[in-house]
Formats: structure tokens, sequence, C-alpha cells
């Protein structure tokens, strides 16, 4: 029986994934695609059927467990935010070449205009790169439908399947009609077994077929992305949430050729159709002009290609109904008045919040050490680059202030420190403490633990009651594991060790534990 619901994006993919028959979801949090997890967690269908939910280390080990799962003949997802896709490349390339048994989907949700992320980069490219299938809603309903059939077309071809979401999609609401739902698959495992072992004999035959599929995929995309509207000097394609922006400036059907693109790799049979149809094609795409750079390829005849590239949409941030309204000159709409009363709000770092407070000590103990550098990692805690603490020097990715920390520290600096989160630590920061220890580097890691994943929500944290002892099991000297508690009231002791473990000529270790002010808040709540 069909029902209808207010969801998110994000929550309408994760409920079309429990309809399809998921049997485990795998992530790691990140905005903005924590929702898709934290609702498959709060599922009352998830946990009648004993859907796996728990967070994964990190986006490699979550996709490389998803494999396994496909491997097993169920269907598995895969949720991250589009840097996630970074971390997990080496497998999700990979699994192009393995293939999928029980339906695999790899959902990628990526942040235009860096909202919360370090970069604007398109997943698209992964699946590109990878030469599996691409889909990528419209709009809510189609997130939920989409998602539904993307377990289907994976099993069908055998194949990993990226989704792409970007955050207006994800972070928005609209009512979405449901479906019947289905079992879970039986476990049963490949008929080709020999397709899941990458030896270079294996694979170079497994190349041949994932390239002759591409044609199929190709030709599977005309069924889908729609070719519509009479003749005119322009005509429009429209990726993913750009149609949506379209139908949003235009009132009743478009008056030129449109082509509604929500799946990858675009049919050439269309886009040159479109040409004949008009004189010029704007490409409206969220991201990075992808599409637009590939139709130079595409097209025997000369249309002038417009979008990103030649400044007709902006080159960076979001693609908005305005911006698009622009390019299809049309007039702007009336500006709503700005508030004389708002001011800038800079992020901050919560008060009462345990970062602070190891950040003050910090720097009492740092401004003794002119040539001291202290590299920062991504978290909460990343927010001490602003003021008042201007505490950091660095922020890159996960896990990379251990190893930047080694690399100045060999290059002479002096005293050279890093500063990561309890969960980062066990996302990416592992390895480089086993770096550390291995070559006998010069660095102190602060782990500033709040007990949780706190960025991000309040996630659970893979390293919570573990990390002296991986610390320890790392390498890391006994009495250079030094363990502090960040209160104003402990600033004295705080400081003490901190440059105690500075003037160490090794390896150490300081764990700065106190819990995130905002979780501690919830279980104050809840007791």
């Amino acid at each position: 029986m069909s029902e209808k619901t207010l969801l998110l994006g994000d929550e309408a993919l994760a409920l079309g994934a429990l309809h399809a028959g998921l049997s485990g979801v795998y992530a790691y949090p990140g905005t903005p695609s924590t929702e898709i997890t934290e609702y498959i967690q709060g599922s009352p269908l998830a946990r009648e059927r004993k859907v796996h939910c728990q967070w994964s280390c990190n986006e490699k080990t979550a996709m490389e467990a998803a494999l396994g799962a496909s491997y097993a003949g169920k269907r598995a997802l895969v949720c991250m935010k589009h840097v996630g896709m970074n971390v997990c490349a080496d497998a999700f390339v990979n699994s192009g070449m393995t293939g999928a048994s029980g339906g695999l989907v790899v959902v990628a949700c990526d942040d235009p205009s860096m909202h919360s992320s370090q970069n604007e980069q398109d997943s698209r490219f992964y699946a590109e790169f990878a030469m599996v299938p691409c889909f990528e809603p419209s709009s809510q309903q189609e997130a939920y439908d989409m998602v539904r059939f993307a377990f289907d077309y994976s099993e069908k071809y055998h194949t990993t399947v990226l989704m792409r979401l970007t955050t207006r999609m994800a972070h928005s609401r609209a009512v979405v009609k449901t479906s019947p739902m289905r079992e879970e698959n039986p476990l049963q495992f490949p008929e080709d077994q020999k397709r899941w072992v990458l030896l270079p004999a294996v694979a170079r035959l497994r190349n041949e077929v994932v390239i002759k599929q591409l044609a199929q995929y190709e030709e599977d995309s005309e069924n889908v992305n729609v070719l519509s509207g009479p003749k005119a000097p322009m005509g429009v394609i429209a990726c993913g949430i750009g149609w949506n922006y379209l139908m949003e400036n235009i009132e009743g059907e478009p008056a030129f050729p449109t082509l509604k693109v929500t799946r990858y790799p675009v049919s050439r049979k269309q886009v040159q159709e479109l040409a004949t149809m008009c004189d010029s094609i704007l490409v409206v795409e969220e991201g990075q002009p992808l599409l637009e750079k590939a139709l130079r390829g595409f097209l025997p005849v000369p249309v002038k290609i417009r979008g990103r590239l030649d400044g007709t949409l902006p080159r960076t941030g979001e693609l908005t109904p305005d911006a698009l309204r622009k390019a299809l000159g049309m007039p702007e709409k009336e500006a709503c008045a700005k508030s004389e009363v708002a001011v800038p709000r800079p992020p901050a770092l919560c008060m009462g919040c345990g970062h602070r407070d190891f950040y003050t000590a910090l720097n009492n103990v740092v401004k003794n050490y002119p040539t001291a550098r202290v590299f920062s990692d991504i978290g909460c805690y990343t927010l001490g680059y602003l003021a008042p603490f201007h505490a950091i020097n660095s922020c890159v990715d996960m896990g990379a202030s251990i190893t930047m920390a080694i690399g100045a520290s060999e290059s002479g600096v002096n005293p050279s420190i890093a500063v990561i989160g309890d969960s980062t630590f066990t996302h990416s920061g592992m390895t480089g403490l086993l770096d550390a220890v291995n070559m006998g580097a010069n660095i102190t890691v602060c782990i500033s633990d709040n007990l949780t994943t706190g960025m991000t929500g309040g996630q659970d944290s893979a390293a919570f009651g573990r990390i002296e002892n991986i610390c320890l099991g790392i390498g890391v000297p006994k009495e250079h594991v030094r363990l502090i508690i960040p209160l104003p009231k402990n600033y004295e002791e705080m400081e003490r060790v901190i440059k105690e473990e500075i003037e160490y000529r090794g390896v150490s270790v300081v764990v700065c534990r106190r819990e995130c002010i905002q979780t501690a808040k919830r279980h104050l709540k809840k007791q």
C-alpha cells in the first residue's frame, strides 16, 4: 500500500533503499550525506529486518564491507560526502572491475559552494573514471524511485551504480509517494567466482566486458533522459536538480527544446538530435562542467555551447534558480529587502566545549616556542583556526595532521605538533602514527577526544574507549601516552604535560578527553 510522506532528499533515498530490500548500509558521517544512514538507523523496518546500519571507521572500509555483502548476494548501500569518494576510490574503482552480485549502490553527496567541505569536486567524474553508470535525481520522489531501480539495474548488469545528490537535493523536503516493499535477497554466491579475483589475467578480461557495457548504459539512458520541446534558437540540457530549477523559472511547457538528464553516460544520439533543433545549447549542471566539456566531442554540427565554461553560469558555487534565470535571458525577480538587523555570525566552538580549554592551554605553551607549528585535522576542532584562538596552521584532509607533522619535523620544524580528533584518528590517523613510530619522528600528537563524531551531529565514534590501547599497540612508549582533562581548573597540569611531551625527542601522544558539550546535554536530558 502506497503512502505519502514529507521527506528530505536524503531520507527519500534511504526509505527507497529500505523498500528495495536493503540488507546493509555502510557509511562514514559527512555533510550532506549523514541523514541517509541516520534515517535507516531510526527506521522500525530496519530494526525489524536487522539491517546493518552501524557506522564504519572510514569510507574505504564502508565500501569494502558493502562489496563483501554484494558478493554474498545481498543488497548494500554505501553513503558518503563527495570528499569521501577520495578515501574509498581504490575499492570503488576496482568494484567497477569485479562488478556486483547483490545490488550495490554508492551514494555520493556533493557540496557545491563548500558549505562544510574543503572543495567543490564533482562525484560524476568518479563514475566516468570507474566506467559505471551514474544516476542523479532531480526531485525527492525521483531519489526514492531511482534508488529502488538502481538496485535492480546493479543486479541486471552486475555493476556498481553511483548515485549523486547535491546539498540542496539532500537537505530540502518534498512529499514522496511510496511503493510496495520487497523482501531482502537470500544468501547467494556469484556464479562467476573468478571475476572477484583481480589478478591481471582476470582484470584484463573484465576490462573488455566493462568497456562494452558502457554502450549499453548509454543506450539505456535514452529510456530515462527525456528529450522534448519545439525547435528554437536555444536548447537546454538540464541535469539533476538543474531540471528542478528550470521548471521553477518557466510556467507551463518550455518553448524551446530540452533534454532532462538523470542518468549517465548521456546518449550521444539524444544530444545530437537536440543539436539539430537549435543553434546553441545551454548546459545546466550542478557542480563541474562535466557534460559541458563532453558535448564538444559529441556534436558533429557547429552548435554554440554555453554554461559554466563561458561565464553564462557562474564557474564556482551552487547553481541557483536566479543564476539560471539570468542565463535564460529572463528578467530578474524582485529581490527581498535585506534585513538591517541580521549580522554575520561566523562559526565558533560551542561555549563549554573541551576544545576551547585545550587550545587555551596549547597556546600558552606554544607561545614560548617561536618555531612551533600546529598541524590540524578535520573536525570541530578545526575552528581553533578562528578567533580568539588562532591555534592551528593547517587543515588539508582527514588524517593529514600527523603525517604533515612528520614531514615538517624532518624538514627542521621544532616543535612539530599534530591535533586530531578521536573519530578522525581511527578514520585515517592510525597509519600516520605508525609511520611516526617506525621513523622515530620527533612529533607530539594531541588527540582531542570528545567521545563522539562531533562535527556531523554526535554519531558513535569507532575510537570510543580504545585510543590509549591503539597508541600503545602501534608502538608509542607507554610513558609518553598521556591523558589530560580539558577544564579551566586543570590548565596548570595540562600545560605541564603538553610541555613535557613537546620537550621529549620522539613520538608522544597527549589524549585530551572530555565529552562533547552537545552530546553531554542530550545524555543528561535522557537521564
